[in-house]
């Protein structure tokens, strides 16, 4: 049984830590996050795909992966056995090349494949201790990979970070898919988070040898909830079938395919919309 004063002891250190993360946030021009209700529909390849390309700009960016149980981010950027280290102001990020900064949990678990069985709770204090004790320093991005759903994850951290740029939602044509970001839109709709764009990953297969695109998913689902609800179909994205010497697939690969094309064309539209909001 929690007494007034251990209640009244977390409060304060909870606004003690909202205070941290306010000041941290305050070095980071954009903060953009990467959503959609339904797994498997590529969002950790649209965020790091966004976070390189925005460090090869010469944007100085961080991409700050939240799903707990499911930390892709470190092997998609060849990183995954690099170790956090500390100093007395915080904690290091990972530094990928000269622009980009990484944290995951990943890079603290034991193994590659050791799973995180932790209740809402921890992941929450886990999330809330990378935005208040990471050393992002000043950067012009930051990218949030968030897991599928619309649970503590997604709350902690759209309801934690002040200042929210927006939200990129990434969907599959396929209805299933097309349902599940329906609803993580309307979540952003009751928080009052703006959605910039949706992205529509696997839209088809382009086949090497005819060029022809192959709707193996269906086709629209990104333009039916553009349509229903009005937020902006960012582009829709083609099956890659560029052998990968790494998974990530685009800059580290085939920049002449037209995943690549498209990719970089939804990349260069939110810069846009970033560039818009700070004149």
């Amino acid at each position: 049984m929690i007494t007034n004063d251990e209640e009244q002891e977390q409060k304060l250190a909870y606004m003690k830590q909202d205070m941290e993360i306010a000041k941290r946030m305050s070095k980071i021009k954009h903060k953009i996050a990467v959503m959609s209700g339904k797994g498997g529909v590529g969002k950790s390849t649209m965020a790091v795909n966004l976070a390189l390309s925005l460090s090869n700009k010469g944007y100085k960016t961080g991409i700050l992966d939240v799903d707990i149980h499911g930390p892709n981010v470190p092997r998609m950027l060849n990183i995954e056995k690099e170790i956090l280290q500390m100093n007395n102001e915080g904690i290091l990020p990972v530094e990928v090349g000269k622009n980009l900064k990484v944290i995951s949990i990943q890079f603290l678990l034991p193994s590659a494949d050791s799973p995180v069985i932790w209740r809402g709770p921890k992941k929450t204090g886990a999330i809330r201790q990378f935005l208040s004790d990471v050393i992002w320093g000043e950067l012009d991005y930051l990218i949030v990979d968030c897991p599928p759903g619309t649970g503590d994850e997604h709350l902690t951290i759209l309801q934690s970070i002040p200042l929210m740029d927006g939200i990129v939602m990434v969907t599959t044509p396929h209805s299933v898919s097309i349902d599940d970001v329906e609803k993580s839109i309307n979540m952003a709709k009751q928080l009052k988070i703006r959605v910039l764009g949706i992205i529509e990953n696997m839209s088809g297969l382009v086949c090497p040898e005819c060029g022809a695109e192959i709707p193996i998913f269906g086709h629209g689902g990104g333009s039916e909830i553009s349509s229903k609800t009005g937020i902006p179909l960012l582009g829709s994205i083609p099956i890659d079938t560029t052998p990968k010497t790494q998974y990530n697939v685009l800059l580290t690969q085939n920049k002449e395919s037209e995943f690549s094309n498209r990719i970089m064309e939804i990349i260069n539209k939110i810069e846009k919309i970033m560039i818009k909001k700070e004149e």
